[in-house]
């Protein structure tokens, strides 16, 4: 995980699993881990040096090459920004579909939600879900509570290019994928 990305699952109000988004528990460090990156070798992607496991980032912050083999990556997946004027749906604040105070990103909604209406029955329109592409701004969740809790413990942001073409990132991941090998 790249820094800011580990830092939002570390927040100190709850530390979250970076893949799952469970949260994480204290607990002892992972002695074998740290033990088998310390004596794991690899080959840079970018100048095929071998080296540690444990001095891969640091060298992948200064070698050129990898940086050229990065950017690669990136442009094959990159598509030219949209030239026309659609209007893009608002996937980063969410009125409470309670009391309709606004602003809140995903997290504040879910949080604003169980502190004031966890007891509220009432059938409301998911405002995240609503948002999504594949969402019916028109369904009411039998339990926004459950709902909540269940489909939003992370934001769809870290995982979903909403523009990108499922296919063609499909074969750009399958060729990377066997270049790496």
């Amino acid at each position: 995980f790249c820094t800011p990305c580990l830092q939002e699952c570390l927040k100190p109000k709850k530390p979250l699993c970076g893949v799952c988004r469970s949260a994480l528990a204290p607990g002892s460090p992972a002695l074998d881990l740290e033990q088998l990156i310390e004596s794991t070798e690899t080959a840079c992607s970018g100048c095929s040096r071998k080296m540690l496991l444990s001095k891969m980032r640091s060298h992948a912050a200064s070698c050129s090459k990898y940086q050229s083999y990065i950017m690669e990556g990136v442009k094959a997946v990159t598509k030219e920004p949209l030239h026309n004027t659609r209007s893009f749906p608002n996937r980063f604040t969410f009125p409470c579909p309670y009391c309709s105070e606004k602003n809140f990103d995903q997290e504040g909604l879910v949080e604003h939600c169980k502190a004031l209406h966890s007891m509220d029955a009432k059938q409301v329109v998911c405002p995240i879900c609503a948002s999504m592409p594949w969402g019916d701004p028109n369904y009411r969740s039998a339990n926004f509570m459950e709902h909540l809790q269940r489909r939003h413990r992370f934001s769809y942001d870290t995982f979903v290019d909403y523009d990108a073409d499922e296919d063609d990132m499909m074969a750009q991941v399958l060729m990377r994928s066997l270049r790496d090998k």
